[in-house]
């Protein structure tokens, strides 16, 4: 089973040939390809390459399924017996993506 890690939005993801990962928002419509250059390993079930710091020639492809907002994540400040409390929410911008191809 071979398998990549990429690099998108500051993180790193474990991908694999049909399967289904959630990324911070790329600007890209439902429907469309992306390309990440940025692949960091690769391993095709026996052999592993490791880039320094990326693998040259090396790319995956993965289709936009969804544009979405994740569920909202409160963060409650507190201080004890001063009175004060502050709560502010927020929902993450997401894109889900399902891998088409891994090529190294």
């Amino acid at each position: 089973m071979s398998y990549a890690i990429i690099k998108t939005g500051g993180k790193q993801y474990k991908v694999s040939q049909g399967a289904s990962i959630d990324v911070e928002k790329l600007d890209l419509e439902v429907g469309s390809d992306a390309t990440f250059d940025n692949v960091l390993m690769f391993s095709d079930g026996g052999e592993v390459k490791v880039g320094n710091p990326t693998i040259a020639g090396a790319s995956v492809t993965a289709e936009v399924v969804d544009q979405y907002r994740a569920k909202k994540v409160t963060a409650f400040k507190f201080k004890r017996r001063k009175g004060y409390h502050k709560t502010k929410g927020h929902r993450q911008h997401l894109t889900r993506l399902t891998i088409k191809e891994i090529s190294a």
